[in-house]
């Protein structure tokens, strides 16, 4: 049978050791931080407990942990080399400083982490958009190293022109461009609403009737065509059928002889306005 006295004796010397000693660790807003001591591994709370950085860190008791101060520029790479390092591409931030993030070459990704995925990568304290960066891998999660300053800035610029422009994923084309930046910008598109297919819809309808003067009230889809319901300037309403590939007119909902196809959604709206 275990002698109870020393099983005491052990517990009060490692918890002497554990308020005896400090840390470096990652910490994100609102998490907590871990560190092994004596190979036991302790998870703490941090205090504040709203702190989110880098820090060396001293346990108050066996649940807390306080922030005593930064860790100076060699203590922060020294733990960073520890870890596995990675080339991703930044997609968009996530929350405080977590941003989500692309491999730049899936097959490196995949023999250094054994999969190549979208992945949250933390304390991100630069960079942007589409913006290359080596990140750390610690066997869970991702921690910010640097920016890469060995890549090329122009294919960032090169996609970042073509999401103000709203230019589809599959359009995208570039010198450069390789499938993990298309990746990467699937991801980011997913996030902009203008990017939704009914949305981006809606906003081709609206064009097309505002150029002719005309007011989308709403559309319903039919396969092939849209059912659209407009107003006129004079308020008149008109439900018509009109063409997904090009908006030609396919049922004007008015008479037009037959010749409904020679039409497109502007030009109906102009011939409704003339009559």
């Amino acid at each position: 049978m275990a002698d109870i006295r020393k099983i005491l004796s052990q517990l009060a010397v490692r918890e002497g050791q554990l308020l005896d000693t400090q840390f470096l660790a990652p910490c994100v807003r609102g998490g907590k931080v871990r560190t092994r001591i004596s190979s036991m591994i302790y998870t703490f709370q941090p205090q504040p407990r709203k702190f989110e950085g880098w820090a060396i860190f001293q346990p108050v008791n066996d649940k807390i942990a306080a922030v005593i101060e930064e860790p100076s520029l060699p203590q922060l790479t020294e733990y960073l080399q520890l870890l596995i390092p990675v080339r991703l591409l930044l997609a968009f931030p996530l929350k405080g400083q977590t941003w989500l993030a692309y491999p730049v070459n899936e097959s490196d990704a995949k023999q250094r982490t054994g999969s190549a995925k979208p992945v949250p990568v933390h304390l991100v304290t630069e960079g942007s958009q589409f913006e290359q960066i080596v990140a750390r891998w610690d066997g869970y999660a991702w921690w910010f190293e640097e920016i890469d300053r060995r890549a090329d800035p122009l294919p960032a610029e090169e996609l970042k022109t073509a999401l103000k422009k709203l230019i589809l994923p599959e359009s995208v084309r570039f010198k450069g461009m390789t499938p993990e930046m298309r990746s990467t910008y699937e991801l980011v598109c997913r996030n902009i609403p203008d990017f939704d297919p009914k949305m981006r819809d809606e906003k081709r309808l609206q064009a097309a009737l505002k150029m002719g003067g005309g007011e989308l009230r709403e559309f319903r889809d039919r396969a092939d065509y849209w059912l659209v319901e407009w107003t006129s300037s004079a308020g008149e309403h008109h439900s018509s059928a009109i063409a997904k590939s090009d908006l030609t007119v396919i049922g004007a909902g008015i008479c037009l002889s037959g010749f409904d196809r020679n039409f497109d959604l502007q030009s109906l709206v102009g011939v409704v306005e003339d009559r």
